[in-house]
């Protein structure tokens, strides 16, 4: 596994869409979904609607990027020259070698768009490839089907459902846990996305 340096700046980009790592200064950016959209954050643990949520939320995912626990991003839509949403690598294992992908969400005029794709590609090969990272795990609220479909969509495998796991926002939740292996990667997940990426007229990865 290559060490990860959390202080450097990561940009993670293709023809289609530009992950930069996320700063206290991109709020501004965030705010007119945080206002607008707050269905975006329904099924979510850390809720990001209005200011002072969305405040506490970009505190907390800075806050473990400084614990080298979680990287964070702001994504970046070059064919609209917008800004679409966020995502972060979190919960990193060194010891197992492994990491979750998930705090993923995009504002509704780019959802369907294939942003999703283009997004997970560009992270999944930076996990595996340039980290060498043997476990990528996503995990969703079960009753989320919009986030589940599109984790299975880019070749993630149901593991199963952890039943009232967690504390949120109304109570607790199901959590369905998905996850893509390494040798799963390598052994055909990688062409699969990148061919549905193609069939779907985005622009192909480089």
């Amino acid at each position: 596994m290559q060490i990860f340096n959390f202080l450097q700046e990561h940009i993670l980009e293709n023809d289609a869409v530009r992950l930069n790592p996320l700063h206290h200064q991109d709020i501004d950016k965030l705010l007119r979904f945080s206002e607008q959209q707050p269905e975006l954050w329904k099924y979510s643990l850390q809720p990001a609607d209005g200011l002072k949520n969305l405040k506490t939320y970009v505190d907390l995912a800075l806050n473990g990027r400084k614990e080298e626990t979680s990287y964070p991003f702001i994504v970046f839509d070059k064919r609209t020259q917008q800004i679409a949403g966020s995502t972060r690598f979190y919960d990193f294992q060194k010891n197992h070698n492994t990491v979750q992908l998930g705090y993923t969400w995009y504002g509704k005029e780019f959802q369907g768009s294939g942003i999703n794709k283009q997004c997970k590609m560009l992270l999944l090969e930076f996990a595996f490839e340039k980290l060498g990272i043997d476990r990528v795990e996503f995990r969703a609220d079960a009753n989320n089907a919009r986030s589940i479909a599109a984790m299975k969509s880019i070749g993630c495998t149901v593991e199963g459902i952890l039943r009232s796991n967690c504390a949120a926002p109304n109570g607790r939740r199901d959590s369905i846990v998905l996850s893509i292996l390494k040798d799963e990667w390598f052994g055909g997940v990688k062409e699969t996305l990148k061919s549905k990426i193609e069939k779907e007229g985005n622009v192909s990865p480089q």
